[in-house]
């Protein structure tokens, strides 16, 4: 059989993806929930200082400081460490990307039906929350949170990293950038949380009800899309859409 070389997506492509899956991250039933949580952890007030009266006012750029460096702490662990990972991994599998492509489609369709909740696999569900009953102290500490919140949360937004990993080591595309890409898209929303919590919340209100409905359209998408590189379908689309 000829070897089958795809036209692998643009580097544009692939970080719009990466962004939409960082998007999607935060979005997840593990993650969305608790964004006031840690918005008032790392900030170090109480949520009615934020929502409500004068103080509210005078605290929101000390919880926009926080946030920021809360998110640049997870950031790091991504850019650095996991995409590092993958600029090995790509040098290591230099000139089969079009057989790693066709295996990263596999990996798409195995973690999106385990995303949209269809065919759960418990070893991917560990999750290992480093519980801090107290912030370190500072500015510094919302840094040190970000990290642990990396290191410990990885599994809770595992399935979409997981794509966009595989995605990435099949690409010719920097993993440093398709990491700094998913970042951003798990990050802003955060930091626009913090920002305007009220709209924030009455949101998430609306759409609690609906995210289990979220993870599952989001997995079956993720597993079409796995589908499509499998058939090297998915390639040709981004081409004539180029």
């Amino acid at each position: 059989m000829p070897p089958v070389h795809p036209g692998l997506p643009s580097e544009e492509i692939n970080l719009g993806i990466a962004f939409v899956g960082g998007l999607v991250s935060f979005a997840s039933p593990c993650v969305l929930p608790l964004v006031p949580t840690y918005l008032t952890f790392i900030a170090g007030v109480s949520l009615a200082d934020l929502r409500h009266g004068e103080q509210g006012k005078r605290v929101w750029r000390r919880t926009l400081a926080h946030s920021v460096l809360f998110v640049l702490g997870f950031s790091l662990v991504f850019v650095l460490a996991i995409g590092g990972l993958v600029e090995v991994v790509q040098r290591l599998v230099a000139g089969h990307q079009a057989w790693v492509y066709r295996l990263a489609g596999v990996i798409m369709i195995v973690l999106g039906l385990h995303f949209s909740g269809l065919v759960p696999l418990r070893f991917l569900e560990v999750e290992k929350r480093l519980e801090l009953e107290k912030k370190p102290i500072g500015y510094l500490g919302s840094l040190l949170v970000g990290v642990l919140f990396a290191a410990g949360w990885t599994p809770c937004v595992g399935p979409v990293l997981g794509t966009i990993v595989a995605l990435a080591s099949a690409s010719k595309s920097s993993g440093f950038l398709m990491l700094s890409a998913y970042s951003l898209g798990l990050g802003l929303p955060f930091i626009a949380a913090s920002v305007a919590l009220n709209t924030f919340l009455g949101s998430y209100a609306r759409v609690k009800k609906h995210l289990r409905t979220v993870s599952l359209v989001s997995g079956l998408l993720l597993a079409g899309i796995g589908v499509l590189m499998l058939g090297g379908i998915f390639e040709k689309i981004l081409r004539w859409l180029q």
